[in-house]
């Protein structure tokens, strides 16, 4: 049995890389749903860019994980 052991590194590194930026893009949205900012109007505008930005990591997440998902399928 021989290891390509080059290989092996390279899908760890990979992996490592994917995991921890899909994890940072979800907290960064689940961060941007807890701060939101307080007013009378529902948080303002800075308020409704925070959520457009928390929707879009979690709309970046979605999209990683059916790529993933993809890759396994295909």
């Amino acid at each position: 049995m021989n290891i390509d052991w080059a290989a092996l590194a390279t899908v760890f590194g990979v992996s490592l890389v994917a995991t921890v930026a899909l994890v940072g893009l979800f907290t960064l949205g689940v961060t941007g749903l807890a701060r939101r900012t307080p007013t009378a109007q529902g948080g303002g505008e800075a308020g409704a860019l925070t959520r457009t930005g928390a929707y879009a990591c979690f709309g970046l997440c979605l999209a990683a994980v059916a790529y993933g998902i993809y890759l396994i399928v295909a």
